[in-house]
């Protein structure tokens, strides 16, 4: 028995201490366990993972974000270690971590001095940059591999769109259709249409019953007590010391189960509305399993779509097609414009505006029932949906003319799905227009009559929805007609916001007097709505 153990012991460090062929770097939204890379196991190949301050710091996070990147990142390496895989995981607080890729990487190869080293290509152009300018200066051999994640091609965008003054989404979600086959009939569309956008714009009225909660709960008082110890500054809060997104495949897919019994058959009917009543309402919380590359998006949308096979009597095709335009189109889609413009579309600052964001974006302190409610939201779950995003928190910035680069450090730094490549475009380009309409057909700015028309916010706010002008009126109608005063010159000419001048012209001069006075003052006291 005492020579059999011993022979085991041998074994094991002898394999312990083989020599290092490759050093393969896995990044915190590169936890795809289905990657080519660990169909087998190497013992040559050591994988290696680390917290880092130079990740954490770059903007000021929520907390669940940081939290929920360090759980995820965890729990995959322990699933790689289970399966055999030789890791190095580098914590936050582990003495030999350098708080930097660059500095870890260049002990971790001096180590292995036979070593080369490998690296899935990143999905954010500074790291990107980065491991470049590493594979030059580290004097060893280096190599990128794919992460396998995405349904196209870093260029299949800019490729497409060769030679076009703009993106139009619509195409090239056309495109992806017929080249995947998803919701098509031969050549043509599933239901005789390609999107029912039209259909997707029902204001939630407490008649359908919203879903059930599901409860994920991972307790991370450890990490906390970590990264709070470390002196990470981070926004938002956490209740209960539990974080309620998923950390691994297992409750990405219980997620997922949940949103195709409960959340797709109305999902589409209210993916625009807003309301108090839930945070979620029928969305299905996948954004940051999918953008950490926890759950594939192919893998998403078949079983999405086969939940709708399954029940086609309760759940529409139109419910279905709005769930994969996000997924197959506009993800795709945004991560393709990401890659054919940066870096210059990181300044992107068309409209030239320039005012501070004002601080109750970090606190919800303003009488203002929408934004207080998005906000507030937003601190509490790191989460907010898309519409709250764009024709709320970024429908107020645009009309009040925030600095994109402010607009982009709160929207990167307060959501837990947000990475660069997903925030960037979608901040830039959709929410403040600041690509001059590469992007977007016309800015997505609204006065109050649309909040009103999706949600139920102006109910209990002390503003009043219906007046353009006076201290109670409601401040996104007079910063809408101000907006499009100010920048006549860049927007008359789109076709799609003419009747917006029309309507402007037609007003008298006293009236018009009376919006630019109310949107002058709103906008020095922005502090004080």
């Amino acid at each position: 028995m005492q020579k059999t153990l011993k022979k085991i012991s041998e074994l094991y460090w002898r394999y312990y201490w083989m020599v290092i062929k490759e050093v393969r770097l896995i990044l915190g939204d590169q936890l795809y366990v289905r990657h080519s890379w660990f169909e087998k196991v190497n013992p040559e190949v050591l994988y290696l993972m680390m917290e880092v301050r130079s990740e954490t710091d770059y903007v000021s996070h929520h907390i669940q974000k940081v939290i929920a990147f360090f759980a995820a990142m965890r729990a995959f390496s322990a699933h790689l270690s289970a399966k055999g895989h030789r890791i190095l995981y580098l914590g936050l607080d582990d003495p030999r971590n350098q708080q930097s890729f660059g500095e870890n990487l260049k002990w971790v190869l001096e180590e292995n001095p036979e070593a080369a080293w490998a690296y899935q290509s990143p999905d954010e152009y500074r790291l990107d940059q980065l491991f470049l300018e590493l594979s030059s200066q580290l004097g060893v051999s280096s190599r990128s591999v794919d992460s396998e994640h995405f349904l196209c091609e870093r260029e299949a965008v800019k490729d497409f769109f060769v030679g076009k003054k703009q993106y139009l989404l619509e195409s090239f979600y056309r495109h992806l259709r017929k080249q995947t086959g998803l919701l098509m009939q031969g050549s043509k569309p599933l239901g005789g249409k390609w999107n029912f956008d039209a259909e997707n714009r029902q204001k939630y009225d407490g008649q359908v019953p919203l879903p059930p909660t599901v409860k994920l709960a991972n307790q991370v008082d450890e990490l906390l007590e970590m990264v709070r110890n470390a002196g990470v500054q981070t926004i938002g809060s956490i209740d209960n010391n539990q974080l309620e997104w998923p950390i691994d495949r297992v409750q990405s897919l219980k997620l997922l189960e949940h949103f195709c019994k409960y959340g797709l058959p109305h999902f589409g009917s209210y993916q625009d509305a807003m309301t108090e009543d839930d945070p979620f309402l029928f969305h299905s919380r996948l954004s940051f399993a999918l953008n950490v590359k926890i759950l594939h998006p192919r893998e998403v949308l078949n079983r999405v779509v086969q939940e709708w096979e399954d029940r086609p009597d309760q759940i529409s095709l139109a419910q279905v097609e709005g769930f994969v335009r996000q997924i197959l189109g506009w993800r795709e889609y945004i991560r393709g414009i990401y890659w054919a413009e940066m870096p210059a579309y990181s300044e992107s600052n068309e409209l030239g505006h320039k005012l501070s964001l004002p601080s109750w974006f970090w606190n919800a302190k303003t009488r203002m029932r929408c934004l207080s409610q998005s906000i507030e939201q937003s601190l509490e779950y790191a989460y907010a949906h898309h519409i709250q995003r764009l024709m709320v928190t970024g429908n107020f910035a645009l009309l009040a003319g925030i600095a994109p680069a402010e607009v982009d450090r709160w929207y990167l730094g307060i959501y837990i799905d947000a990475i660069e490549w997903v925030e960037l475009p979608n901040t830039r380009g959709m929410s403040q227009f600041a690509d001059g309409g590469l992007l977007a057909t016309k800015p997505y700015v609204s006065s109050a009559n649309y909040l009103r028309k999706m949600g139920h916010y102006c109910e209990k706010c002390p503003y009043d929805a219906k007046s353009r002008h006076g201290m109670l009126a409601c401040p996104f109608n007079s910063l809408y007609w101000d907006f499009h005063d100010r920048h006549r010159e860049k927007l008359s000419r789109n076709p799609r916001i003419g009747m917006v001048y029309r309507t402007w012209d037609k007003m008298n001069s006293d009236e018009r007097a009376a919006i630019r006075k109310r949107a002058v003052w709103i906008k020095e006291h922005l502090e004080e709505l």
